[in-house]
Order: C-alpha cells, then sequence, then structure tokens
C-alpha cells in the first residue's frame, strides 16, 4: 500500500477528486432517489435505446445547443 507521499501527482489528484466526490455526494445525496420516472418517459427511454440498438443515431448535438440558443 502507498503512503500519499509515494503517489504521483495523477494519482493523487484523482484520489482528492474521489474524496471530494464521495463527501458531495454524503452531504447532499441524490436528489431524485426514491422517485419514479412517469410511464411516458420510460416509454421514451425504451424506443431511444431501441433505436440506439437498431443503428440509428439521435440528433446531433450540435443541432440541439443551436436549437436551445447555446455554444458548443
Amino acid at each position: 500500500m502507498q503512503t500519499v507521499a509515494q503517489l504521483t501527482v495523477p494519482q493523487f489528484e484523482t484520489l482528492v477528486e474521489r474524496i471530494v466526490e464521495r463527501k458531495i455526494f454524503e452531504l447532499f445525496g441524490d436528489p431524485d432517489a426514491g422517485l419514479e420516472l412517469k410511464p411516458s418517459v420510460k416509454a421514451k427511454l425504451r424506443r431511444s435505446m431501441a433505436a440506439v440498438k437498431r443503428g440509428e443515431r439521435g440528433i446531433p448535438i450540435e443541432q440541439v445547443a443551436k436549437e436551445l440558443g447555446l455554444k458548443w
């Protein structure tokens, strides 16, 4: 087992990121935990997943960003 002093900078950064992420999740939790998806949303997700499996592509992100007035 390595000590902190033995970690490389990228290893140390990864360690800190994981610790911060874990702490934030502990403090705030998952705001969607316990919520149910509406049947219409479930159906749309199933259709979308099936389309991807068939090799169909969705809307390009650039198009979505443009429609929303976002810079991509």
